[in-house]
């Protein structure tokens, strides 16, 4: 049994952690699944937008913590280990927001630790109701650092900082209202109304949110002066494009376009 499994339906990958006995743990074998379809689908044409979800009870409750203490047995106290650790669950992190199709993270049961870090990661997320969100490593004496990371990129530093410095839940309407899901669902729509989500963004021209995504990243980055700059740039090299013209002409025809990029 793969321990991340991968179905294609429609230009839609779904991707589901598949460790529901352990609670979908983001072990050093799930990182490396997770970052080798992430590098496949970063030149993967047919696929236009990708789908992150967990089996079982759970979405992911963060990195193996058995894992993390076997790896504190090492000479150096697992100084080296944790650092290569750190590095690879960063580097996979990031690549979510590097591949050009949108992510959409599918959360149920419960996203802690580094698996909330998933769903801050991804561009889009929709949650089932009864979902609970949590930074929770303080609990342990493990500030979540490298979580705080993706979370203070998607919430207020004062909603952030209480959840990292109290490691409470929060439920998944108030995860709605700081801005961390997109929207709560009940749980028997979650999958419909995630895969709903999915299929808007994957009938759009996939040049035009390959380049709209990739241009959002970089843009939130910058001053706001020198993102005028930079997104003005590419919308002239988005407008060059053979589609968008098209698209521009079926808009003002009150047609559907025909567009001849997949």
């Amino acid at each position: 049994m793969a321990i991340l499994e991968r179905n294609d339906t429609n230009g839609i990958a779904h991707l589901v952690l598949n460790m529901p006995d352990k609670l979908n743990p983001l072990s050093d074998a799930m990182l490396a699944a997770l970052q080798a379809e992430f590098d496949a689908l970063q030149t993967d044409s047919t696929i236009r937008a990708v789908i992150l979800s967990g089996a079982g009870k759970v979405f992911c409750a963060g990195h193996d913590l058995k894992e993390m203490t076997a790896g504190r047995q090492a000479e150096d106290g697992g100084q080296a280990y944790f650092k290569d650790l750190f590095d690879r669950c960063a580097r996979m992190m990031t690549s979510i927001q590097k591949i050009p199709q949108p992510v959409i993270a599918q959360v149920h049961g419960i996203a802690t630790a580094a698996g909330c870090q998933l769903v801050a990661s991804c561009d889009m997320a929709v949650a089932a109701e009864g979902t609970r969100f949590g930074v929770n490593g303080v609990n342990i004496g493990l500030f979540c650092s490298t979580p705080m990371v993706a979370l203070t990129r998607n919430i207020s530093r004062k909603h952030a900082f209480e959840m990292l410095s109290t490691g409470h839940f929060v439920d998944a309407k108030r995860a709605e209202d700081m801005g961390l899901v997109n929207r709560v669902v009940p749980h028997e729509d979650l999958e419909a109304e995630t895969h709903a989500l999915a299929k808007i963004v994957a009938d759009k021209l996939s040049a035009a949110v390959k380049i709209g995504k990739e241009t959002f990243y970089k843009q939130i980055e910058m001053s706001m002066s020198d993102a005028y700059d930079y997104a003005g740039d590419v919308m002239v090299q988005n407008m060059m494009y053979r589609d968008t013209e098209e698209g521009i002409a079926a808009f003002l025809e009150k047609r559907d376009p025909d567009w001849k990029a997949t």
